[in-house]
């Protein structure tokens, strides 16, 4: 007999609550993106934690829409937030690595630069997150679904650099379902699903085929040929990112 929406939700709460006892940590902290997944996320871990729960929001050369999501949603779960403005850091950084590398004359037609920035900024709000919840002793909760694990849609110890994952095992489509079941801000859960990159961003179009197809195929499903080959190739390509760093054999 398959569980009703509420027992799962209320053995992942308990699940977060073993994992906090486990590693003998506080309490829990969270990126608030304005994004349906780490929107569920605060939710949860609010629920988990109603007094040691942490949204951060990090705006870094964002539409300011993400911002507003961001505070609705954290308002709407009544989680105690922060915002950190990461746009001035981003920017020194990314200019200076920018100039060294044109220095040292490694700069060509063939550098990837705005998937660089892109991950940049992933990067530096997940150093940010931890800094913070170092510093209270907190562990960092990852909002990677199903769908993103499995086609490596995540940036490597960015967004996916995290302590547990607690909605790695739903598709996307059960994001959305326990996302109306706890109260989600309506304006969230409409958004189209957005990294926030650059701007116009959209995962479904970056991905080349849609969510529904990839939670299809996780089912089992038949679904056309394009988009099956699509979502093997990028899980393929993003092997590296389900594991750990590899090392040598010992000799």
């Amino acid at each position: 007999m398959s569980r009703s929406i509420q027992e799962k939700i209320d053995l992942t709460v308990n699940w977060l609550r073993e994992k906090v006892e486990e590693s003998n940590t506080k309490g829990l902290v969270v990126g608030i993106s304005g994004g349906i997944d780490s929107a569920l996320v605060a939710y949860l871990i609010k629920r988990a934690f109603p007094n040691n729960s942490l949204g951060v929001i990090l705006p870094c050369k964002s539409n300011s829409k993400d911002r507003l999501d961001a505070l609705e949603v954290a308002e709407g779960c009544e989680i105690e937030h922060v915002e950190v403005e990461l746009s001035e850091v981003h920017d020194q950084l990314f200019d200076n690595v920018k100039k060294t590398m044109e220095r040292n004359e490694l700069l060509d037609e063939n550098n990837n630069l705005r998937l660089s920035d892109a991950n940049l900024r992933a990067r530096l709000r997940m150093s940010t997150i931890y800094c913070i919840a170092n510093s209270l002793n907190y562990l960092v909760v990852g909002t990677d679904n199903a769908a993103e694990l499995h086609t490596g849609y995540f940036t490597k110890y960015g967004d996916g650099g995290v302590d547990i994952l607690p909605i790695a095992n739903l598709l996307k489509r059960e994001v959305y379902e326990w996302s109306r079941y706890l109260g989600v801000p309506q304006s969230v859960i409409d958004r189209a699903p957005s990294a926030g990159l650059w701007e116009g961003q959209t995962d479904e179009k970056e991905m080349g085929t849609t969510y529904d197809m990839v939670d299809d195929l996780l089912e089992g499903k038949e679904i056309p040929k394009k988009d099956q080959e699509i979502i093997e190739r990028l899980h393929k390509r993003s092997e590296h990112k389900r594991r750990v760093a590899d090392a040598p054999p010992v000799f």
